[in-house]
């Protein structure tokens, strides 16, 4: 009997011992596995957040690359910078009478809302004018004058005193140009009146306006108002067009060269209102073989082709096919 009790002692004292290295087994093997799984979940956390605040800092970059595109681009100003660099910018109203010019400023001497501007050199010369697009008058919705100008009478720029300078338009009204000083030079009559000048202007008018115009100014020297020389850029229809030519009268340049057939002008005559014009001037005649474009009005450069001279006045039979802009009884004064 007690050796059946010590026996089962044994086997109790054996399960025990069994028992308790399972049990020591299970939880190293526990601790063992539990440590590395948290490890890696740690560790992923950290990833997806490392990545995320990639991601954030890359979407915020981006947004602030879209949000400041806009501000890098502002060629639009640039041009209007470039164009007024050295100049300030003032104010003269179109019909200021004065005459006088402040040296490297730049002026719009535009009628209304157009941009014509002219821009004066140090000496107060007028140098140069541009305008992106010229507008022609519009007499139906302006307020434009019998004679056919917004303005009645032009600066007195020094030098229009002379009796063979007319006060002469850099743009004529009739391409909506102002009458103060910074549109305003002392120019040769007959040049202004029937030249190149006037050649140009009918140019831009009949082409119903024109784009990219410039004109660059010259003079002789520092001191006086009187330009030499005169050259114009624009397009029409698509078509550039250069044209440069002196301050001088055409008639009298065209002579010394052997291009006419008789005497120059005298310019005087037009100064005096007195017409210069053929013995048959008066005798009548067939305005549609004077009209070479068929259009029923006769224009200047018309009746000087058919060999008429300038003025015509009321009394002359081909006055009424002509257009009398300031209604004072002669075209082409």
């Amino acid at each position: 009997m007690k050796k059946k009790m010590n026996y089962l002692l044994v086997l109790l004292t054996a399960i025990f011992m069994v028992g308790c290295t399972n049990a020591e087994d299970a939880s190293i093997t526990d601790a063992e596995t539990d440590g590395p799984e948290v490890a890696a979940i740690e560790t992923d956390v950290e990833e997806v957040t490392v990545a995320e605040a990639n991601e954030n800092s890359e979407k915020e970059e981006t947004v602030t690359a879209v949000m400041e595109e806009p501000a890098a681009e502002e060629p639009a100003a640039q041009p209007t910078e470039e164009l007024f660099a050295g100049y300030e910018l003032i104010e003269v109203d179109g019909g200021d009478l004065s005459g006088t010019r402040e040296p490297s400023v730049a002026v719009n001497i535009g009628y209304g809302d157009r941009d014509y501007w002219a821009f004066t050199n140090e000496h107060g010369q007028l140098a140069r004018v541009v305008a992106d697009e010229i507008i022609v008058q519009n007499d139906s919705s302006e307020p434009v004058l019998s004679s056919g100008r917004y303005y009645s009478d032009e600066a007195k720029v020094p030098g229009v005193e002379s009796d063979v300078l007319d006060e002469g338009h850099v743009l004529a009204d009739s391409l909506g140009g102002v009458s103060n000083a910074y549109n305003i030079t002392p120019q040769e009559s007959r040049l202004n009146r029937h030249g190149d000048q006037a050649y140009m202007e009918d140019v831009i008018r009949d082409a119903g306006g024109a784009t990219d115009f410039e004109a660059i100014i010259t003079y002789p020297d520092t001191e006086t108002q009187i330009p030499s020389s005169y050259q114009y850029t624009y397009t029409v229809m698509g078509n550039e067009v250069v044209d440069a030519f002196d301050n001088v009268n055409p008639d009298e340049v065209n002579a010394s060269l052997g291009l006419t057939g008789s005497e120059p002008t005298d310019s005087s005559a037009d100064t005096d209102n007195q017409p210069a014009e053929s013995p048959a001037a008066n005798t009548g005649g067939d305005a549609a073989s004077v009209d070479t474009n068929g259009n029923g009005q006769v224009t200047i450069k018309e009746a000087e082709a058919a060999g008429f001279r300038m003025p015509i006045m009321s009394d002359h039979w081909l006055y009424p096919h002509m257009r009398d802009n300031d209604n004072d009884g002669m075209v082409g004064e």
